[in-house]
């Protein structure tokens, strides 16, 4: 069943006319199952005796996207055209906008269902739709828990604001997706794509993309392998992840935001099986529910009531004072950001996690938030440590580039925490050294693995 409060009608005045299928437009929730866009839509196309056919929009210049983003998104979108295919249903994936490449297959449909997008381009294009299509336009709100609008109808200030709303609510939102059979087939349609998302080294070949930044071998992109890694978690790393969970050195980590990011997979289904797994303990389970819950939809929640999410100015008041007093400290090490793109600091543990972002697309956690804090001190305005912070994050993180990774930069900088004893440069933003890493961790062995890592 899907939760009444996950579906949008996002044109009211809209009538249903005569067309040949039902659309499901698929942008943010790239799977095949357990998807409740998908499901929303089988559902209306059944009852109108209609075949179901699913639209996406490849747009070679989407914002900050590179050949590692499209490799990765291309070698997900063959499993969904696969799977969708043993169902029934085509894929039809046409080069442009992807407003655009719906409004032109809206044009023939009977409904047009939609997932939800929360960044400032993804709204926009959705409205334009409902707003131009001449169909009704349904949005199916599908990868958070708790939908948007239950969750909170302000800019949370901290986690710690918006934990106790969402903990009220996200068991009312972790029910199963009930995948039904489509009553007509559309795979014989006269409707056709430009792409052809089963053969994803072709396509890639054939985009103008930029290349600087080369596809990873550490993760194999689809729904079925962020289900074989979550098994894998669920199995051998949710039994003591509270407290090993922040060890970069040996870390027990899930490994999933690129997954979650492109979604291949549903948060729902993940929490679900946090939920029923029998290996972790109750906090184990809570401190994992409360990073893909609470963090995640804290970020979610910035990016919706925030305008200025992906600028320096959109920080808070405070934080970007103090940062503004502290503007002329001298700075210990100061680097160009060429310097630091090419991991060429004095700091070998720095050195490391860039490193580990460039050859793989991913960084521990505890060792991005270490990252990003050096940045600050190692560049000579807080401005521009905010803006080479963002272009290093979403042009090298496989999940950059979305809701956590806008608010994740910005907690770096003061967003959802609180002041701290006032110091050099950072003023009352939160510090952090080399000290605290050799103290808690062997940082050693991070650094030897990271230096063992094939190049890109």
């Amino acid at each position: 069943m899907i939760e009444a409060e996950r579906i949008r009608l996002l044109n009211d005045d809209a009538p249903d006319r005569d067309g040949a299928y039902v659309l499901y437009w698929m942008q943010n929730a790239q799977r095949a199952s357990f998807n409740p866009a998908l499901e929303h839509a089988i559902r209306i196309a059944n009852e109108e005796d209609l075949p179901v056919i699913v639209g996406f929009g490849l747009m070679a210049d989407y914002p900050e996207a590179n050949e590692r983003h499209f490799a990765f998104m291309l070698e997900g979108l063959r499993e969904v055209a696969e799977t969708l295919s043993e169902r029934g249903i085509k894929l039809v994936v046409l080069r442009g906008e992807p407003d655009e490449v719906a409004l032109r297959l809206s044009r023939s449909a009977f409904a047009v269902v939609c997932d939800r997008g929360y960044l400032r381009h993804q709204r926009r294009w959705r409205l334009r739709v409902a707003r131009e299509a001449g169909k009704r336009v349904v949005q199916v709100e599908g990868d958070v828990v708790v939908p948007v609008a239950c969750a909170s109808d302000r800019l949370e200030t901290a986690a710690r604001t918006l934990r106790p709303k969402l903990q009220r609510q996200w068991h009312a939102f972790l029910g199963d997706v009930h995948e039904a059979e489509p009553m007509k087939s559309s795979l014989r349609l006269r409707v056709k794509g430009d792409i052809d998302p089963r053969r994803p080294e072709s396509v890639l070949t054939s985009l103008d993309l930029d290349r600087d930044v080369g596809r990873v071998g550490r993760f194999r992109a689809g729904t079925t392998e962020a289900r074989r890694l979550l098994a894998r978690f669920l199995r051998s790393d949710l039994p003591g992840y509270r407290d090993a969970r922040n060890d970069p050195s040996d870390p027990q980590c899930s490994n999933l935001s690129p997954y979650l990011h492109f979604g291949q997979i549903s948060p729902v289904e993940v929490a679900r099986k946090v939920v029923a797994a029998k290996g972790g303990t109750d906090e184990d389970d809570s401190s994992f529910l409360d990073e893909l819950i609470v963090r995640r939809e804290l970020a979610v929640n910035y990016v919706m009531n925030e305008p200025h999410y992906d600028a320096y100015r959109g920080l808070p008041a405070w934080a970007r004072e103090t940062l503004e007093k502290h503007k002329h400290d001298t700075r210990p090490h100061v680097y160009t950001r060429a310097e630091l793109e090419s991991a060429n600091t004095h700091d070998p543990y720095w050195n490391a996690a860039m490193n580990e972002m460039r050859k793989t697309g991913y960084m521990h956690n505890h060792m991005r938030m270490y990252w990003g804090k050096k940045i600050i001190e190692w560049t000579n305005t807080p401005e521009y440590a905010f803006s080479t912070t963002l272009h290093l994050n979403n042009r090298y993180f496989l999940d950059g580039r979305d809701p956590n990774s806008f608010a994740n930069v910005a907690w770096l900088f003061g967003l959802h925490d609180r002041g701290w004893p006032e110091r050099e440069v950072f003023g009352k933003v939160r510090y952090m050294n080399d000290r605290g890493l050799e103290r808690k961790f062997d940082i050693g062995a991070y650094v030897d693995w990271v230096a063992s890592l094939p190049e890109p």
